[in-house]
């Protein structure tokens, strides 16, 4: 993941700094080895995808069903909260594991977590069948939101990403109209109803912005490297554009599993590259570097 990427890289997101030694990944899914004698819902053997966040379930935010946002969230690979699931073996409650077939395999399965973000940014942003959406950001964050957008029945999706491989690939498997920032910008009078921005770059924002139909909604999925972004309020409000923000992800890991298993939605392409758990620092090199046109890397046992 590029939380992943970020921690690796600087050791911190924001004021989240790591203290080794600490396990980084979020992003997994298992088989069930064994359960405590209050479980029910699965048991030894199944197959699991893994939401990675461990909320409390009596705070007001779990009580009103905002579970993303636990005032005692604890999430795996996260500093000061949990470890990450970069072991041979992880321990979670009941409520973090979800079945899946046995036929799914475990390497589709751990790209649920990812697919879901996508998911919960579509309900974020309201999209119904017939919008026009435009994609800052092409990466797995940003090429989940278009599996999405294309499961809801949206046809129409533009998409921005400075890495012509990227857009290649996009192109491939949904997107109408892809653009190159570092060379030209989309037609001055191509507009979206919701621009999702899965890149995080504070430039883009206000040319997003700009692309927005009046009434639009700006959805801010990508994380910044920095702590404060610019906005232009004038545009904003002329046009009367609504923020939505994602933290996450909230109730959509079945919507991702339904996602991956769909016959008619290919999600394999975003898997690019395999590594064994001893060869972790070679995968995070690569991702790090965007080398060998890779979109996602996954790490499975030795």
């Amino acid at each position: 993941c590029g939380s992943d990427i970020h921690y690796y890289r600087t050791g911190r997101i924001g004021d989240q700094q790591i203290t080794f030694p600490f396990l980084v990944g979020h992003e997994c899914s298992g088989t069930v080895a064994e359960t405590g004698a209050g479980v029910t819902r699965i048991k030894p053997g199944d197959r699991i995808a893994v939401d990675p966040a461990v909320s409390c379930g009596v705070c007001d935010q779990c009580r009103t069903g905002r579970t993303h946002t636990c005032r005692d969230l604890r999430f795996m690979g996260c500093p000061g909260q949990l470890d990450g699931c970069l072991s041979g073996y992880y321990v979670l409650p009941e409520s973090c594991c979800f079945p899946v077939s046995d036929d799914l395999s475990p390497v589709w399965a751990a790209l649920v977590e990812p697919l879901s973000i996508g998911c919960y940014a579509a309900r974020q942003g309201g999209l119904t069948a017939g919008m026009q959406i435009g994609i800052y950001g092409l990466g797995p964050i940003g090429l989940s939101v278009m599996l999405a957008a294309r499961a809801i029945g949206i046809t129409q999706i533009a998409g921005v990403d400075p890495l012509a491989y990227r857009r290649q690939i996009a192109e491939q498997h949904g997107l109408s109209y892809i653009f190159d920032p570092m060379n030209h910008k989309p037609p001055s009078g191509q507009t979206y109803d919701v621009v999702f921005d899965c890149c995080g770059e504070p430039d883009i924002l206000d040319e997003a912005c700009h692309r927005l139909n009046p009434g639009g909604t700006l959805v801010l999925v990508g994380i910044p490297k920095t702590a404060h972004i610019l906005l232009d309020p004038h545009i904003l409000r002329r046009r009367e554009v609504t923020i939505k923000n994602v933290r996450r992800q909230n109730g959509c890991i079945p919507a991702a599993i339904d996602l991956v298993q769909r016959s008619d939605i290919d999600c394999s392409f975003m898997l690019t590259h395999t590594f064994h758990l001893s060869e972790t620092q070679k995968a995070f090199d690569l991702v790090d570097g965007y080398s060998d046109q890779v979109i996602k890397a996954m790490i499975v046992p030795d």
